[in-house]
């Protein structure tokens, strides 16, 4: 009778060390969900920052059209008022943010694209390199969101697989929504000379 009941506490000994090992392998993949979307975030910000630069540099340098201006700086006021805290990574909230964030990307482009016609600009030493910033930027966005995609898949996978997936539904552990691309970056820009 004794060596049942050793061996029931071992059973339930076991059991509870892999509940625990499991239970913070999963805390440990929701925290480092919420770092990597930190990081998404701290680039998106970034992008934020630099554009007061840019489009100060493009009004003194050019008779700018001023809707194109206004258009970009109403973009970023947008794109920086719509956050997302990461316990509510939702895909309706990821899409509103990456609406904002699409805004103001199809400013700068516009932007971009209507610089070309003033020569002097374009030789313009702070413009370039505030050029080469968003540029530099843009790189580190897409890197960012790619880091927080493998990160949401491996916590995914963790909260999804057997026999993490009966600790995740007690301790109340959901799926996170990755980053996917809008629909207007599924069309290739066309590019016209």
């Amino acid at each position: 009778m004794s060596r049942i009941i050793v061996s029931l506490m071992m059973i339930v000994a076991a059991f509870g060390f892999t509940s625990c090992g499991t239970y913070n392998g999963m805390v440990s993949k929701d925290e480092a969900v919420k770092e990597a979307w930190a990081k998404v975030q701290s680039q998106y910000q970034r992008r934020a920052d630099l554009i007061p630069n840019l489009v100060n540099t493009v009004k003194g340098a050019a008779d700018f059209e001023k809707s194109t201006l206004e258009s970009v700086i109403e973009a970023r006021a947008k794109a920086t008022q719509t956050t997302i805290s990461p316990d509510n990574l939702t895909p309706e909230n990821i899409q509103k943010f990456q609406a904002a964030q699409d805004g103001l990307s199809s400013a700068l482009s516009r932007l971009l694209v209507s610089v070309e016609r003033y020569p002097e600009l374009k030789a313009n030493q702070n413009f370039l390199e505030l050029q080469a910033q968003l540029e530099g930027t843009e790189n580190r966005i897409t890197i960012a969101r790619n880091d927080f995609n493998g990160t949401v898949r491996d916590y995914n996978s963790t909260v999804r697989s057997f026999p993490a997936n009966i600790m995740a539904g007690i301790f109340g552990f959901q799926t996170k929504t990755p980053f996917e691309a809008s629909q207007a970056a599924q069309n290739a820009p066309a590019v016209q000379f």
